[in-house]
């Protein structure tokens, strides 16, 4: 079989997912529109103890009710159950979504949202079939149809994307200047290690903060980034800035985190003009 028969069993495979997902998202029956998704909300908190891993997240009892039957379950993430939770607070609420019918295959996840049509993969599905033609057109036709084939359709992704990017970062700057700020400390420094195929050790530490919010939320959080020295600072006193309306979204230096958004944005626009300008030139070049 020849690189034409490759193709055509390249775009036909992923072209046929594509159609079955779209498919079962139009008539409903996709795996995110037969779950159930509701509000949990958290009745208690456990403090990580020090040293332990940091996947699991930190645990919590929650409670919740199946909305088809009114009946409430009570519950914890034990097991690594669904999405990690990196902030916990008595009172928070937090998304379970679970099969319809079967509350106790619950997963825990931090979008509080209703769930989606389930279209991720079959976008994706398209895309990998989209990528065949692209790349056998730059094969058989030159370098320049790759070029408009694949910039292209990133460039007008990006162009379209960028004026939100542009107001969550505003939104998030005018939100540092907003944040509360109260005392905390480092009550823990949990460690993973990992080896990859050849052998190197890596070492991750995640430390783990507790403060009190002006309206007396007890909040235990991840904290992974903002600390120097995260290996020595167990019992460390810090100042936390935390948004009033969710104490979830906290830093410990705002300026240098208002730095850091600055080149992030510099960074989205010169790449998009990059990628614009690779694609004009494929097109100039044909």
């Amino acid at each position: 079989m020849g690189w034409h028969g490759y193709l055509t069993l390249w775009c036909g495979v992923f072209g046929t997912v594509a159609l079955v997902g779209y498919g079962r998202a139009l008539t409903g029956v996709s795996r995110a529109q037969r779950s159930v998704r509701t509000k949990g909300l958290i009745e208690r908190v456990t403090e990580p103890r020090h040293g332990s891993s940091p996947h699991e997240g930190i645990a919590v009892v929650v409670s919740f009710q199946d909305p088809s039957s009114g009946q409430e379950f009570t519950v914890t993430n034990d097991g690594g159950r669904g999405e990690r939770i990196g902030a916990a607070w008595t009172g928070r609420e937090v998304g379970v979504e679970y099969p319809r019918g079967r509350p106790h295959a619950f997963r825990f996840t931090n979008d509080l949202s209703e769930g989606g049509r389930g279209l991720g993969w079959p976008t994706f599905a398209v895309i990998l079939a989209y990528a065949g033609p692209v790349v056998a057109a730059a094969i058989a036709w030159g370098w320049p149809w790759a070029l408009l084939g694949f910039c292209g359709p990133w460039a007008l992704s990006g162009a379209y994307h960028l004026p939100g990017n542009l107001r969550d970062r505003n939104r998030r700057l005018d939100a540092l200047a907003t944040m509360a700020a109260v005392s905390g400390r480092v009550v823990a420094v949990l460690k993973s290690v990992s080896t990859d195929d050849d052998g190197y050790t890596s070492t991750r530490l995640v430390p783990v903060v507790s403060f009190t919010t002006l309206d007396g939320r007890a909040v235990t959080a991840y904290c992974e980034s903002g600390l120097r020295d995260p290996a020595g600072s167990q019992g460390r006193d810090v100042t936390v800035h935390y948004a009033p309306e969710d104490p979830a979204v906290f830093v410990l230096d705002v300026e240098a985190e208002r730095r850091s958004w600055k080149p992030d944005m510099v960074v989205n626009v010169v790449g998009l003009v990059v990628i614009a300008a690779a694609a004009v030139v494929g097109a100039v070049t044909l």
